[in-house]
């Protein structure tokens, strides 16, 4: 039993006595106060973990120093003591939220048993709210973005997740419609409870009806055991129905009867099961274009389609596009060695192509560029070639680049003396790259030379024969004029 800490509140000063003694051989810390004004300041110092209080006593009653901490948050677990060992007082007590009720004159064994039993209770719910915050942000990964449409996808999953009512998730394939669902889940009363996901388009329609409400033994060649269906599964959770509009019609009907009665049958079985389960379906097809062409039923699109939330694709929202790469960076470079960046270029590359397969594609995309690029930079080179397509002008290999750039030149110029292209390129390339350089080196022509591997008087050369300004430095100043 760790070393927690436990105030105890009694106007008594016997009573305070013993249950710190007690409590102290069972190596906990026991703080005092006598009402509720002492233990208030006990509890604003914090480290509290568990309250044991009086009803009667001075000033604020236990009930009442109850109420205030259930306002204020405090996260501590209150067990209520009292001598009046009334009905009233034990209902009460629990009803304001308690975590249990002794009274007096009490057993200490039993005291230290429900004391452990409080704390071990404590640290449970605080692993469970841990665990949920980090499934959420699991979930909620994928979502990032700050455009006012992603922005309005957030406000939506803020004002849906706490009602039961049905949501239709329309968007392309790859845009995170199950992302959104499971923050929608995640954030609700059912968060404890299955998130339970099926893709309609991915399990053959003779199979889906099974894969939903299971089946009983025998009700079909191969059906050797009864199977439990996924709305048996996701019980009190959330069904989440991916590709909705690809199920057949007569499963189409089932699926109504599920949504209005609350309840189904397995296949090959005769009894009605209830079934509490929030419903999230998703599609990238038109089902209002889907019903007028009597491929979806009228009846299941209003029931499935109380709340609707429209995903846009990637290449409508392309301000997401840098916070989405650089997540997907950090997500798939876990133990691949030193970090990498993406350089402008290929930030330019991945905001310029249009993204059939939306989010989905970039990750891919990403992926790919960590696994093949070397050093910590990412070229535009790394990524795949529908993306990076050497022609395009943006984010080109320097090889590719200087191709592009030739080739169009001798295009123009096809019809010049032999000799002259070459003579014309070597300068138009020099001079720039001499430029740079020296800008790299701050005008130092030593340095200069040195990195374009040349001779100092052969750079002095190029600079008078290519017009190029340059800062001397006062010792290459005299040498210039010296010369």
């Amino acid at each position: 039993m760790t070393n927690e800490k436990v105030l105890i509140v009694d106007d008594d000063e016997s009573v305070r006595w013993v249950l710190k003694k007690s409590l102290e051989k069972e190596g906990l810390t026991a703080v005092l106060a006598q009402d509720a004004g002492e233990a208030f300041e006990q509890l604003n110092e914090g480290g509290i973990a568990i309250v044991l209080m009086d009803i009667r006593m001075p000033g604020m009653s236990g009930f009442e120093a109850l109420d205030k901490i259930q306002r204020e948050g405090k996260g501590v677990s209150v067990i209520i003591m009292t001598a009046q060992a009334t009905m009233q007082n034990a209902i009460e007590a629990m009803r304001r939220g308690a975590f249990d009720y002794i009274t007096k004159p009490f057993d200490l064994d039993e005291v230290n048993l429900l004391v452990r039993k409080a704390i071990d209770v404590r640290r449970l719910s605080q692993e469970v709210t841990a665990l949920r915050a980090e499934v959420r942000e699991k979930y909620e990964g994928g979502l990032v973005g700050n455009t006012p449409a992603m922005q309005e996808i957030y406000k939506t999953i803020g004002r849906v997740a706490e009602s039961d009512a049905t949501v239709l998730i329309h968007g392309e394939s790859g845009t995170g419609k199950e992302l959104v669902a499971r923050a929608i889940h995640y954030h609700s009363k059912r968060a404890g409870r299955p998130f339970v996901a099926v893709n309609s388009a991915a399990i053959p329609s003779e199979l889906l009806e099974s894969e939903l409400f299971g089946h009983e033994k025998g009700a079909f060649t191969g059906a050797v055991i009864r199977k439990i269906g996924k709305f048996e599964a996701a019980a009190g959770g959330t069904m989440f129905l991916d590709e909705i509009g690809d199920m057949s019609l007569p499963l189409q009907g089932k699926l109504l009867r599920v949504l209005q009665e609350r309840e189904f049958e397995r296949v090959g079985g005769t009894e009605s099961i209830r079934t509490d389960v929030r419903v999230i379906a998703a599609t990238h097809q038109n089902l209002e274009k889907a019903v007028r062409e009597k491929r979806f039923r009228e009846d299941l699109f209003y029931r499935l389609n109380v709340i609707q939330l429209n995903i846009p694709p990637l290449r409508k929202r392309k301000d997401d596009i840098p916070p989405l790469a650089e997540y997907f960076m950090q997500k798939h470079q876990s133990g691949q060695g030193k970090p990498r960046v993406l350089t402008p270029e290929t930030l330019k590359v991945l905001r310029a192509y249009d993204w059939p397969g939306n989010v989905r594609e970039l990750e891919n995309a990403v992926q790919r560029a960590i696994t093949l690029s070397q050093g910590d930079k990412i070229f535009p080179d790394s990524l795949p070639p529908q993306i990076f397509k050497p022609g395009h002008g943006v984010g080109l290999s320097f090889e590719n680049f200087l191709e592009e750039k030739l080739s169009d030149l001798v295009d123009r110029m096809g019809g010049l003396e032999v000799g002259d292209i070459y003579s014309m390129v070597i300068q138009r390339v020099e001079k720039p790259l001499i430029t740079l350089v020296l800008k790299k080196t701050e005008g130092n022509q030593v340095r200069a030379a040195n990195l374009l591997g040349i001779n100092r008087n052969t750079l002095r050369k190029k600079i008078k024969e290519l017009g190029i300004k340059v800062h001397f430095t006062e010792d290459e100043r005299e040498q210039e004029e010296e010369q």
